[in-house]
Protein backbone atom coordinates (compact mmCIF):
# COMPACT_ATOMS: atom_id res chain seq x y z
CA UNK A 1 0.00 0.00 0.00
CA UNK A 2 1.31 3.62 -1.04
CA UNK A 3 2.95 5.91 1.83
CA UNK A 4 -0.30 8.58 0.39
CA UNK A 5 -3.06 5.97 1.10
CA UNK A 6 -2.19 6.21 5.15
CA UNK A 7 -2.51 10.20 4.60
CA UNK A 8 -5.86 11.96 4.92
CA UNK A 9 -5.91 15.55 5.48
CA UNK A 10 -9.40 15.69 5.82
CA UNK A 11 -9.79 12.38 8.20
CA UNK A 12 -6.57 14.53 10.58
CA UNK A 13 -8.35 17.74 10.27
CA UNK A 14 -11.99 16.83 11.41
CA UNK A 15 -9.81 14.50 14.52
CA UNK A 16 -8.72 18.25 15.41
CA UNK A 17 -12.21 19.76 15.08
CA UNK A 18 -13.66 17.42 17.13
CA UNK A 19 -10.99 17.46 20.15
CA UNK A 20 -11.28 21.52 19.88
CA UNK A 21 -14.42 22.49 19.30
CA UNK A 22 -14.85 25.68 18.62
CA UNK A 23 -11.57 27.22 18.26
CA UNK A 24 -11.34 28.28 15.01
CA UNK A 25 -7.67 30.14 15.11
CA UNK A 26 -6.08 27.05 16.58
CA UNK A 27 -7.90 24.73 13.88
CA UNK A 28 -7.09 27.42 11.29
CA UNK A 29 -3.45 27.09 12.15
CA UNK A 30 -3.19 23.58 12.32
CA UNK A 31 -4.20 23.20 9.12
CA UNK A 32 -1.88 25.96 7.44
CA UNK A 33 0.79 23.06 9.41
CA UNK A 34 -0.57 19.92 8.12
CA UNK A 35 -1.46 21.06 4.36
CA UNK A 36 2.28 21.42 3.47
CA UNK A 37 3.37 18.82 5.91
CA UNK A 38 1.05 16.00 4.74
CA UNK A 39 2.52 15.98 1.05
CA UNK A 40 5.84 16.73 2.08
CA UNK A 41 6.06 13.26 4.56
CA UNK A 42 4.91 11.73 1.38
CA UNK A 43 6.96 13.17 -1.03
CA UNK A 44 9.86 12.55 0.55
CA UNK A 45 8.78 8.81 2.30
CA UNK A 46 9.06 9.88 6.17
CA UNK A 47 6.77 6.63 6.79
CA UNK A 48 8.01 7.04 10.47
CA UNK A 49 6.32 10.78 11.04
CA UNK A 50 3.28 9.27 10.54
CA UNK A 51 3.65 5.85 12.53
CA UNK A 52 4.66 8.09 15.43
CA UNK A 53 1.72 10.67 15.27
CA UNK A 54 4.17 13.33 15.35
CA UNK A 55 2.22 15.89 13.61
CA UNK A 56 -1.22 14.72 15.57
CA UNK A 57 0.99 14.70 19.01
CA UNK A 58 2.53 18.72 18.18
CA UNK A 59 -1.08 19.41 17.88
CA UNK A 60 -2.08 18.14 21.71
CA UNK A 61 -0.31 20.65 23.73
CA UNK A 62 1.81 19.01 26.56
CA UNK A 63 -0.61 20.83 29.25
CA UNK A 64 -2.78 23.71 29.42
CA UNK A 65 -2.67 25.72 32.47
CA UNK A 66 -6.13 27.98 33.52
CA UNK A 67 -6.02 29.79 36.37
CA UNK A 68 -8.37 32.23 38.13
CA UNK A 69 -6.62 35.92 38.53
CA UNK A 70 -8.26 38.07 41.86
CA UNK A 71 -6.68 41.74 42.07
CA UNK A 72 -8.27 44.98 43.76
CA UNK A 73 -8.65 47.80 41.26
CA UNK A 74 -8.11 51.59 42.75
CA UNK A 75 -11.60 51.97 43.74
CA UNK A 76 -11.46 48.80 46.29
CA UNK A 77 -13.28 46.62 44.01
CA UNK A 78 -12.53 43.09 43.78
CA UNK A 79 -12.08 41.92 39.67
CA UNK A 80 -11.61 38.62 38.71
CA UNK A 81 -9.60 37.42 35.42
CA UNK A 82 -8.61 34.49 33.80
CA UNK A 83 -5.60 33.14 32.98
CA UNK A 84 -3.68 30.77 31.17
CA UNK A 85 -0.25 29.16 30.54
CA UNK A 86 -0.59 26.72 27.19
CA UNK A 87 3.19 24.84 26.92
CA UNK A 88 2.77 23.18 23.45
CA UNK A 89 6.09 21.45 23.42
CA UNK A 90 9.17 21.25 24.37
CA UNK A 91 11.10 18.64 22.61
CA UNK A 92 13.92 21.02 21.57
CA UNK A 93 14.22 23.20 24.34
CA UNK A 94 12.17 24.77 27.44
CA UNK A 95 8.80 26.35 26.22
CA UNK A 96 9.20 29.44 25.43
CA UNK A 97 6.49 32.38 24.04
CA UNK A 98 5.41 35.70 25.48
CA UNK A 99 2.51 36.59 27.66
CA UNK A 100 -0.69 38.32 25.81
CA UNK A 101 -2.86 41.10 28.09
CA UNK A 102 -6.00 41.80 26.62
CA UNK A 103 -10.23 41.63 26.42
CA UNK A 104 -9.95 38.98 23.15
CA UNK A 105 -7.32 36.48 24.97
CA UNK A 106 -8.71 33.12 24.98
CA UNK A 107 -7.99 29.42 24.79
CA UNK A 108 -8.01 29.08 21.35
CA UNK A 109 -5.97 32.19 20.15
CA UNK A 110 -3.15 30.93 22.85
CA UNK A 111 -3.15 28.01 21.60
CA UNK A 112 -2.55 29.07 18.21
CA UNK A 113 -0.27 31.37 19.31
CA UNK A 114 1.50 28.11 21.09
CA UNK A 115 1.22 25.92 18.26
CA UNK A 116 3.06 28.71 15.85
CA UNK A 117 5.67 29.78 18.49
CA UNK A 118 7.09 25.78 18.64
CA UNK A 119 7.65 26.06 14.73
CA UNK A 120 8.62 29.65 14.79
CA UNK A 121 11.47 28.82 17.58
CA UNK A 122 12.12 25.97 15.88
CA UNK A 123 13.48 27.98 12.69
CA UNK A 124 15.50 30.32 14.62
CA UNK A 125 18.00 27.56 14.78
CA UNK A 126 18.45 28.12 19.45
CA UNK A 127 16.81 25.17 21.45
CA UNK A 128 13.54 26.81 22.55
CA UNK A 129 9.55 24.77 22.61
CA UNK A 130 6.96 26.65 21.98
CA UNK A 131 4.79 28.15 24.49
CA UNK A 132 2.36 31.16 24.74
CA UNK A 133 -0.17 32.20 27.39
CA UNK A 134 -1.57 35.58 28.83
CA UNK A 135 -5.07 36.47 30.27
CA UNK A 136 -8.45 38.45 29.54
CA UNK A 137 -6.97 41.85 31.25
CA UNK A 138 -7.24 44.83 29.48
CA UNK A 139 -3.95 47.13 30.75
CA UNK A 140 -5.25 49.96 28.96
CA UNK A 141 -7.01 52.87 31.07
CA UNK A 142 -4.94 51.16 34.14
CA UNK A 143 -3.38 53.26 36.57
CA UNK A 144 0.26 51.87 36.94
CA UNK A 145 -0.86 50.43 40.72
CA UNK A 146 -3.80 48.22 39.36
CA UNK A 147 -1.24 46.98 36.56
CA UNK A 148 0.87 45.67 39.74
CA UNK A 149 -1.91 44.39 41.14
CA UNK A 150 -2.59 42.16 38.48
CA UNK A 151 0.64 41.34 37.42
CA UNK A 152 1.31 40.25 40.88
CA UNK A 153 -1.47 38.15 41.15
CA UNK A 154 -0.98 36.83 38.11
CA UNK A 155 2.46 35.77 38.64
CA UNK A 156 1.13 34.10 42.19
CA UNK A 157 -0.28 31.45 40.22
CA UNK A 158 2.25 31.05 37.18
CA UNK A 159 5.33 31.15 39.08
CA UNK A 160 4.65 27.42 40.12
CA UNK A 161 4.70 25.97 36.37
CA UNK A 162 7.75 28.42 34.84
CA UNK A 163 11.80 28.46 35.11
CA UNK A 164 14.55 29.28 33.73
CA UNK A 165 14.80 25.82 32.35
CA UNK A 166 11.44 24.94 32.52
CA UNK A 167 9.37 27.84 30.60
CA UNK A 168 10.59 30.94 29.78
CA UNK A 169 7.60 33.90 29.12
CA UNK A 170 8.10 36.87 27.34
CA UNK A 171 6.09 39.80 26.52
CA UNK A 172 3.64 40.22 23.95
CA UNK A 173 0.64 42.62 22.94
CA UNK A 174 -0.55 44.51 26.57
CA UNK A 175 2.83 43.40 28.45
CA UNK A 176 6.05 45.38 27.89
CA UNK A 177 8.68 46.52 29.90
CA UNK A 178 6.44 47.75 32.53
CA UNK A 179 4.50 43.87 33.14
CA UNK A 180 7.46 42.26 33.19
CA UNK A 181 8.82 43.99 35.14
CA UNK A 182 6.25 43.53 37.62
CA UNK A 183 6.04 40.06 36.97
CA UNK A 184 9.75 39.30 37.57
CA UNK A 185 9.53 41.40 40.89
CA UNK A 186 6.66 39.04 41.95
CA UNK A 187 8.75 36.00 41.01
CA UNK A 188 11.83 36.87 42.87
CA UNK A 189 9.72 38.02 45.95
CA UNK A 190 7.69 34.31 45.97
CA UNK A 191 10.84 31.87 44.83
CA UNK A 192 14.16 34.37 46.31
CA UNK A 193 15.59 33.47 43.09
CA UNK A 194 17.27 36.11 40.45
CA UNK A 195 17.13 33.76 37.57
CA UNK A 196 15.69 34.37 33.70
CA UNK A 197 12.90 33.23 34.20
CA UNK A 198 11.41 36.21 32.00
CA UNK A 199 12.84 38.24 29.02
CA UNK A 200 12.29 41.25 27.52
CA UNK A 201 13.57 42.79 30.97
CA UNK A 202 14.85 45.72 31.42
CA UNK A 203 18.67 45.85 31.43
CA UNK A 204 19.07 47.11 34.86
CA UNK A 205 18.28 43.61 35.82
CA UNK A 206 19.38 41.48 33.25
CA UNK A 207 17.47 42.30 29.77
CA UNK A 208 19.26 42.41 26.73
CA UNK A 209 19.97 45.35 24.06
CA UNK A 210 17.72 45.45 20.92
CA UNK A 211 15.07 43.17 22.59
CA UNK A 212 12.76 45.69 22.12
CA UNK A 213 13.16 46.68 18.56
CA UNK A 214 13.87 42.88 17.69
CA UNK A 215 10.49 41.39 16.37
CA UNK A 216 10.35 44.94 14.38
CA UNK A 217 14.05 45.07 12.93
CA UNK A 218 13.89 41.19 12.37
CA UNK A 219 10.60 41.46 10.15
CA UNK A 220 12.44 44.03 7.73
CA UNK A 221 15.89 42.38 7.69
CA UNK A 222 13.88 39.23 6.86
CA UNK A 223 12.04 41.05 4.23
CA UNK A 224 15.34 42.58 3.04
CA UNK A 225 16.50 38.68 2.20
CA UNK A 226 13.34 38.17 0.36
CA UNK A 227 14.33 41.35 -2.03
CA UNK A 228 18.26 40.21 -2.04
CA UNK A 229 17.94 36.73 -3.20
CA UNK A 230 15.97 38.59 -6.24
CA UNK A 231 18.81 41.01 -6.52
CA UNK A 232 16.72 43.35 -5.23
CA UNK A 233 16.33 46.82 -2.63
CA UNK A 234 14.46 47.64 0.19
CA UNK A 235 15.70 51.21 -1.14
CA UNK A 236 12.78 53.70 -2.14
CA UNK A 237 10.20 50.89 -1.53
CA UNK A 238 6.93 52.18 -0.04
CA UNK A 239 5.75 50.34 2.81
CA UNK A 240 2.09 50.59 4.56
CA UNK A 241 2.42 49.25 8.48
CA UNK A 242 -0.68 47.81 10.08
CA UNK A 243 -0.33 48.75 13.71
CA UNK A 244 1.34 51.37 15.79
CA UNK A 245 1.99 48.92 18.57
CA UNK A 246 6.20 47.64 19.84
CA UNK A 247 6.63 45.74 16.68
CA UNK A 248 5.35 48.40 13.97
CA UNK A 249 6.89 51.18 15.17
CA UNK A 250 10.30 49.51 15.14
CA UNK A 251 9.79 48.23 11.72
CA UNK A 252 8.95 51.52 10.14
CA UNK A 253 12.10 53.09 12.02
CA UNK A 254 14.68 49.80 10.58
CA UNK A 255 12.29 50.82 7.10
CA UNK A 256 13.64 54.34 6.97
CA UNK A 257 17.46 52.70 7.88
CA UNK A 258 17.54 50.75 4.55
CA UNK A 259 15.95 53.48 2.87
CA UNK A 260 12.23 53.08 2.25
CA UNK A 261 9.45 55.32 3.13
CA UNK A 262 6.74 54.53 5.86
CA UNK A 263 3.19 55.83 4.73
CA UNK A 264 0.67 54.35 7.56
CA UNK A 265 0.06 53.34 10.96
CA UNK A 266 -3.11 52.11 12.46
CA UNK A 267 -5.08 50.62 16.14
CA UNK A 268 -8.53 50.25 16.85
CA UNK A 269 -9.80 53.01 15.80
CA UNK A 270 -8.82 53.28 12.57
CA UNK A 271 -5.54 54.43 10.43
CA UNK A 272 -3.48 57.35 9.35
CA UNK A 273 -1.80 57.78 5.80
CA UNK A 274 0.73 60.39 5.64
CA UNK A 275 1.42 60.89 1.59
CA UNK A 276 4.75 62.72 2.16
CA UNK A 277 6.39 59.37 4.34
CA UNK A 278 7.28 59.35 8.04
CA UNK A 279 10.31 60.98 8.88
CA UNK A 280 12.52 60.16 12.11
CA UNK A 281 10.95 63.09 13.58
CA UNK A 282 7.30 61.60 13.05
CA UNK A 283 8.17 58.37 14.22
CA UNK A 284 10.00 59.92 17.62
CA UNK A 285 6.68 61.69 17.94
CA UNK A 286 4.59 58.46 17.33
CA UNK A 287 6.72 56.51 19.56
CA UNK A 288 6.34 59.01 22.54
CA UNK A 289 2.44 59.42 21.53
CA UNK A 290 1.89 55.43 21.71
CA UNK A 291 4.51 54.23 24.10
CA UNK A 292 4.28 57.40 26.80
CA UNK A 293 1.01 59.05 26.40
CA UNK A 294 -0.68 56.15 25.41
CA UNK A 295 -2.97 58.22 22.95
CA UNK A 296 -4.56 57.39 19.85
CA UNK A 297 -3.09 57.19 15.95
CA UNK A 298 -5.49 59.22 14.96
CA UNK A 299 -3.82 62.70 16.86
CA UNK A 300 -1.21 62.20 14.37
CA UNK A 301 -3.69 63.10 12.23
CA UNK A 302 -3.59 66.46 14.45
CA UNK A 303 0.23 66.84 14.75
CA UNK A 304 0.79 67.02 10.85
CA UNK A 305 -1.54 68.44 8.73
CA UNK A 306 -0.38 66.57 5.63
CA UNK A 307 -1.78 62.83 7.16
CA UNK A 308 -5.34 61.99 6.96
CA UNK A 309 -7.11 59.84 9.19
CA UNK A 310 -9.47 57.20 8.39
CA UNK A 311 -11.77 55.73 10.69
CA UNK A 312 -12.80 52.23 11.58
CA UNK A 313 -10.62 51.52 8.43
CA UNK A 314 -7.29 49.05 7.98
CA UNK A 315 -4.87 50.55 5.49
CA UNK A 316 -4.83 48.02 2.77
CA UNK A 317 -6.49 50.31 0.32
CA UNK A 318 -2.79 52.64 0.05
CA UNK A 319 -0.99 51.85 -3.00
CA UNK A 320 2.35 50.40 -1.41
CA UNK A 321 4.90 48.11 -2.75
CA UNK A 322 5.14 46.65 0.30
CA UNK A 323 2.63 46.00 3.28
CA UNK A 324 3.82 45.08 6.88
CA UNK A 325 0.44 43.67 9.07
CA UNK A 326 1.97 44.18 12.63
CA UNK A 327 -1.19 44.42 14.63
CA UNK A 328 -3.15 41.19 15.17
CA UNK A 329 -4.37 37.89 14.35
CA UNK A 330 -7.21 37.93 10.80
CA UNK A 331 -6.32 41.27 10.04
CA UNK A 332 -5.95 41.03 6.27
CA UNK A 333 -8.45 39.42 4.34
CA UNK A 334 -8.83 38.19 0.93
CA UNK A 335 -10.87 41.31 -0.39
CA UNK A 336 -7.63 43.55 1.60
CA UNK A 337 -5.00 41.25 -0.07
CA UNK A 338 -6.75 41.39 -3.73
CA UNK A 339 -6.45 45.21 -3.23
CA UNK A 340 -3.33 45.48 -2.08
CA UNK A 341 -2.07 43.29 -5.33
CA UNK A 342 -4.19 45.59 -7.80
CA UNK A 343 -2.50 48.41 -5.97
CA UNK A 344 0.82 46.89 -6.93
CA UNK A 345 2.09 45.33 -3.64
CA UNK A 346 4.80 43.03 -4.38
CA UNK A 347 5.66 41.45 -0.94
CA UNK A 348 3.95 41.02 2.52
CA UNK A 349 5.77 40.06 5.33
CA UNK A 350 3.62 39.33 8.62
CA UNK A 351 4.90 40.98 11.85
CA UNK A 352 2.15 39.69 13.47
CA UNK A 353 0.94 36.48 14.55
CA UNK A 354 -0.91 35.01 11.61
CA UNK A 355 -2.97 38.27 10.42
CA UNK A 356 -3.59 37.29 7.08
CA UNK A 357 -6.40 34.92 6.81
CA UNK A 358 -6.73 31.77 4.54
CA UNK A 359 -7.93 33.51 1.34
CA UNK A 360 -5.53 36.28 1.55
CA UNK A 361 -2.77 33.73 1.42
CA UNK A 362 -4.23 32.51 -1.38
CA UNK A 363 -4.62 35.54 -3.25
CA UNK A 364 -0.99 36.33 -2.85
CA UNK A 365 -0.26 32.90 -3.80
CA UNK A 366 -1.90 33.15 -7.09
CA UNK A 367 -0.61 36.68 -7.41
CA UNK A 368 2.98 35.65 -7.00
CA UNK A 369 3.70 38.27 -4.48
CA UNK A 370 6.47 37.18 -2.50
CA UNK A 371 4.20 36.25 1.53
CA UNK A 372 6.63 35.56 4.37
CA UNK A 373 3.95 34.18 7.04
CA UNK A 374 4.65 35.49 11.00
CA UNK A 375 6.14 31.99 11.62
CA UNK A 376 9.84 33.42 9.73
CA UNK A 377 9.20 37.35 9.53
CA UNK A 378 8.44 37.89 13.10
CA UNK A 379 11.25 35.01 14.32
CA UNK A 380 13.22 37.99 15.71
CA UNK A 381 11.61 38.93 18.95
CA UNK A 382 11.94 35.39 19.82
CA UNK A 383 15.44 35.01 18.93
CA UNK A 384 16.51 38.07 20.74
CA UNK A 385 14.51 36.70 23.69
CA UNK A 386 16.70 32.97 23.24
CA UNK A 387 19.96 35.88 23.14
CA UNK A 388 18.95 37.14 26.39
CA UNK A 389 18.34 34.05 27.97
CA UNK A 390 21.66 33.08 27.20
CA UNK A 391 23.28 36.16 28.48
CA UNK A 392 21.78 35.06 31.99
CA UNK A 393 22.83 32.00 31.79
CA UNK A 394 26.54 33.27 31.54
CA UNK A 395 25.91 36.10 33.66
CA UNK A 396 26.76 38.42 30.56
CA UNK A 397 25.28 41.38 29.12
CA UNK A 398 26.46 41.88 25.19
CA UNK A 399 26.76 45.07 23.42
CA UNK A 400 24.14 46.13 21.20
CA UNK A 401 25.96 45.73 18.41
CA UNK A 402 26.91 42.27 18.94
CA UNK A 403 23.07 41.59 19.61
CA UNK A 404 21.83 43.13 16.33
CA UNK A 405 24.67 41.17 14.63
CA UNK A 406 23.52 37.64 15.83
CA UNK A 407 20.20 38.77 14.83
CA UNK A 408 21.00 39.54 11.77
CA UNK A 409 22.34 36.28 11.14
CA UNK A 410 19.66 34.30 12.50
CA UNK A 411 17.42 36.20 10.21
CA UNK A 412 19.16 35.40 7.52
CA UNK A 413 19.47 31.64 8.60
CA UNK A 414 15.38 31.22 8.61
CA UNK A 415 15.39 32.97 5.38
CA UNK A 416 17.85 30.37 4.19
CA UNK A 417 15.61 27.46 5.73
CA UNK A 418 12.27 28.74 4.21
CA UNK A 419 14.08 28.95 0.66
CA UNK A 420 15.18 25.18 1.16
CA UNK A 421 12.45 23.67 1.81
CA UNK A 422 9.82 26.40 0.23
CA UNK A 423 12.03 26.82 -3.42
CA UNK A 424 9.54 25.91 -6.46
CA UNK A 425 11.63 23.24 -8.73
CA UNK A 426 10.06 24.83 -12.19
CA UNK A 427 10.39 29.03 -11.38
CA UNK A 428 12.71 29.02 -8.38
CA UNK A 429 10.68 30.88 -7.03
CA UNK A 430 10.41 30.45 -2.92
CA UNK A 431 6.49 29.26 -1.42
CA UNK A 432 8.09 30.67 2.32
CA UNK A 433 4.47 29.42 3.87
CA UNK A 434 5.37 26.16 3.01
CA UNK A 435 9.06 26.77 3.14
CA UNK A 436 8.84 27.71 7.16
CA UNK A 437 6.23 25.01 7.92
CA UNK A 438 8.02 22.62 6.88
CA UNK A 439 11.72 23.72 8.13
CA UNK A 440 9.95 24.40 11.50
CA UNK A 441 8.31 20.82 11.77
CA UNK A 442 11.31 18.62 10.39
CA UNK A 443 13.78 20.00 13.45
CA UNK A 444 10.72 19.21 16.09
CA UNK A 445 9.78 16.17 14.76
CA UNK A 446 13.12 14.25 14.51
CA UNK A 447 13.85 15.19 17.89
CA UNK A 448 10.42 13.49 19.40
CA UNK A 449 11.27 10.24 17.53
CA UNK A 450 14.77 10.80 19.36
CA UNK A 451 12.82 10.63 22.27
CA UNK A 452 10.50 7.62 21.32
CA UNK A 453 6.92 7.62 22.28
CA UNK A 454 6.55 9.98 25.24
Amino acid sequence: MALSDHVDLSRFMEGVERRNPGQIEFIQAVHEVAADVFPWIIQHDREEYLEYQILRRIAEPDRVVSFRVCWEDDNHNIRVQRGWRVQNNNAIGPYKGGLRFHPTVTESVLKFLAFEQTFKNSLTGLPMGGGKGGANFNPRGKTDHEVMRFCQSFMTELYRHVGDDVDVPAGDIGVGAREIGYMFGQYKRITNRFTGVLTGKALEFGGSEIRTEATGYGVVYFLANMFEYRDRSLEGMRCAISGSGNVALHAAEKVLHLGGSVHTFSDSGGFVFDPDGVDEEKLAWTKELKEQRRGRIAEYADRYPGATFHADQRPWSVPCDVALPCATQNELSGDDARELVGNGCIAVAEGANMPTDADGIEVFAEAGTWFAPGKAANAGGVAVSGLEMSQNSARLAWEEDEVERQLVDIMAGIHERCVEHGRVADTGDVNYVRGANIAGFVKVADAMLAFGVV
